[in-house]
């Protein structure tokens, strides 16, 4: 089950407006929704989507490589996040049906 904190999903999400570096990946990350992401989390999730097509490398630009979502990974990640919006949804409906949110 992907989560709001999947690594893989944070790493299309930061790419879904434009491409970026590692470097930048997890500083908009960290930035976006306080996730910090390690190296070697970043960069086995990089080579995970770039191998299954949501993402790919560009060329390098000096000693960092920028990598931009495919239109493959635009579709996942827009399945993706309508899956976790129908989850949020109805556990805020079912929080709030048993008195525990206002």
């Amino acid at each position: 089950m992907a989560s709001e904190t999947d690594p893989a999903v944070l790493v299309l999400a930061s790419l879904a407006d434009e491409p970026r570096h590692g470097y930048a990946i997890t500083q908009d990350i960290a930035n976006s929704v306080g996730v910090v992401l390690g190296p070697g989390t970043l960069y086995g999730v990089l080579a995970r989507l770039e191998a299954d097509g949501l993402i790919e490398a560009l060329p390098a630009q000096g000693r960092r490589r920028p990598y931009r979502i495919t239109g493959l990974g635009q579709r996942t990640l827009a399945e993706q996040v309508e899956q976790m919006r129908r989850v949020a949804d109805l556990g805020l409906r079912r929080l709030r049906a048993a008195g525990a949110m206002p």
